[in-house]
């Protein structure tokens, strides 16, 4: 009990490249971003701690600002958690972009009251370059505002159980989702969305689902359906992982 009153919790904003990571959590002989943190911390303090996230992101998908929570046994400042730990991660594609002190009180999942995700495409006949591996390169061009248009009817509260994977381990299917823009800047098509909490796969499928509207195939009615169906057989193909961004975490 006596260590546990000694301990110190800290809240991290975490970036990463997910390109080369199984995903946010620990596999058995596979790299996490969850595994490479811990041992990030573990050659900064000695510790064998364990780094609890806002969300568990799939393979491929990255993050520009997930939130997690770590409990050290000594009190550092802050700026030294954070250098010290980036230091071991230098030839990772994550770093810690912030760190503070927070109360027992504050854990990065169970705290949150809102995520916030992110889903680029990039809409064009030619390869990516810069940013390959970070986008959807999709050559058929796409009507970003019949996406939008779209993406509108899907706000609020609904059985999402379509747009859920399977392997989905929620208790309940049913979210609110409280925004879902798309915009186009250029060749980028951009998808915004955020809600309580997201189902697992919910994100891109949504977005795969969409477009399909966007190139001609689905009509706003065939959307519709697809969700008042609650049946995943009815969901569109799912977007790949590298399109997708935790952007934000937030918190009251």
């Amino acid at each position: 009990a006596i260590k546990d009153y000694l301990m110190a919790r800290y809240k991290l904003i975490i970036a990463y490249n997910g390109t080369n990571y199984c995903g946010w959590q620990r596999q058995p002989d596979l790299m996490s971003v969850q595994e490479a943190l811990e041992a990030g911390f573990k050659a900064f303090c000695g510790e064998d701690i364990t780094v609890h996230a806002a969300g568990r992101t799939d393979a491929g998908v990255h993050a520009t600002g997930q939130v997690a929570h770590v409990d050290l046994a000594k009190d550092w400042r802050t700026d030294v958690v954070r250098d010290a730990v980036n230091q071991h991660l230098i030839n990772e594609r994550i770093a810690i972009l912030t760190a503070e002190k927070v109360s027992d009180e504050f854990h990065a999942r169970f705290s949150a009251t809102g995520r916030s995700y992110i889903y680029k495409m990039l809409n064009r006949r030619s390869p990516p370059v810069f940013e390959r591996g970070q986008v959807w390169h999709l050559k058929r061009k796409v009507d970003a505002s019949a996406m939008d248009k779209a993406a509108k009817l899907l706000l609020g509260k609904h059985d999402f159980t379509t747009f859920r994977d399977l392997e989905c381990q929620a208790e309940s299917p049913i979210r609110t989702l409280d925004r879902f823009d798309v915009r186009r800047d250029g060749e980028m098509v951009t998808f915004h969305l955020e809600a309580r909490s997201f189902l697992h796969r919910q994100v891109r499928s949504l977005v795969g689902s969409l477009e399909l509207v966007g190139s001609g195939r689905w009509t706003e009615s065939d959307l519709v359906n697809a969700l008042e169906a609650r049946d995943r057989k009815a969901c569109g193909p799912v977007a790949p992982p590298e399109g997708l961004y935790l952007d934000r975490v937030d918190y009251e």
